[in-house]
């Protein structure tokens, strides 16, 4: 930040300080006027549109939140990275305690502001861990590397080529670590099954995911791994099967999307806001709740596909989801890069 930017931002403070310390004095004889049932103010602050996957489902659960009267909720959403920390000092400005968003790009700005802020609650997505350092940064991210298993189970058994495309956008664990897991679900059915992985170096670029795509296909893929947007538009194009990510979009491809692997934002946030409200909200990792067992994730039905899938595979599905759910089986955190074989 620029050292006149940042004296704006001191002054800026101070007034609202000042406004504050009035506000304060004025409410002292009003007690009970902040109660603890009421509405926290929760903010975001999202690199990308709303309707992209991911924050979508961020998105979705902070809505739903508000809808029951639990938090008020504003966001921005196309936030670019160079103005991301202004964004979030703005939010504390105005009062918000607990701010969300995605910082993969700007973790050091990130963790800088909440440093400042100590009495505002951070719950952001990042591959890195939380810092005892910055007590009130609590990260989070979508492990929903076991719905992605239970979906290469369905692709191993829908796939004739035994060759599958799969795009991401960057080769971050978070992405990675739901490639590796639906790789392994795959080879579990097929395992002779070659893969063609590629990243096109961005978040949102339907236009390029799209593109990578038909690459793949004339590579030979017979079934896509949409991890981003604009691939299974390939699939449908090119009459191959795609297999979703995150968010269930077979309502759009009903003849190319066979499965889903769904992300449930909802009991992370809510953990977040119980822990706010209750006064003991601290730097944690919230990873666990995208976990199968505590519904951060789930297979989404197979609907038009449902008298396509084999029946053997759809019970191995439910066998496996059921073992999921009461801890006799694990699928592995694998964040390594994955590789085309």
């Amino acid at each position: 930040m620029h050292s006149n930017s940042f004296n704006l931002a001191i002054s800026r403070r101070n007034l609202i300080k000042i406004a504050g310390a009035s506000a304060a004095v004025a409410a002292a004889g009003l007690p009970g006027r902040l109660l603890a049932a009421d509405p926290i103010k929760v903010a975001a602050v999202y690199t990308v549109p709303v309707e992209q996957q991911w924050v979508s489902r961020i998105h979705k659960a902070a809505n739903a939140a508000k809808e029951r009267g639990d938090i008020e909720y504003v966001y921005s959403e196309n936030t670019a990275n160079n103005d991301y920390e202004r964004v979030m000092r703005e939010y504390c400005e105005a009062g918000h305690k607990l701010i969300l968003g995605e910082v993969f790009g700007v973790e050091d700005a990130a963790r800088a502001v909440a440093k400042d802020y100590p009495d505002v609650a951070f719950l952001m997505g990042s591959s890195f861990k939380p810092d005892a350092a910055v007590p009130n940064f609590s990260v989070f991210d979508n492990y929903i590397q076991d719905a992605s298993y239970l979906s290469g189970l369905i692709a191993g058994a829908m796939t004739k080529s035994k060759n599958i495309g799969m795009v991401g956008g960057y080769p971050i664990p978070e992405v990675n670590r739901l490639m590796n897991a639906f790789m392994v679900g795959v080879k579990e059915v097929a395992p002779d099954t070659k893969f063609q992985v590629a990243f096109i170096g961005s978040w949102f670029d339907p236009p390029k995911a799209k593109e990578t795509a038909f690459a793949q296909i004339d590579g030979g893929a017979d079934l896509l791994y949409a991890e981003r947007f604009g691939v299974s538009d390939a699939a449908k194009e090119k009459k191959i099967l795609a297999i979703g990510n995150v968010i269930d979009t077979q309502a759009d491809y009903p003849d190319t999307v066979v499965a889903s692997a769904l992300w449930h934002f909802e009991p992370t946030l809510d953990k977040a806001i119980a822990e706010v409200k209750a006064g003991t909200f601290k730097a944690d990792d919230y990873g666990v709740y995208s976990f199968m067992k505590n519904g951060g994730c789930s297979l989404a039905p197979l609907g038009t596909f449902d008298g396509k899938v084999p029946d053997d595979v759809k019970a191995k599905v439910a066998e496996k989801e059921k073992a999921i759910k009461g801890g006799s089986f694990t699928v592995e955190v694998n964040d390594a890069e994955p590789k085309s074989s």
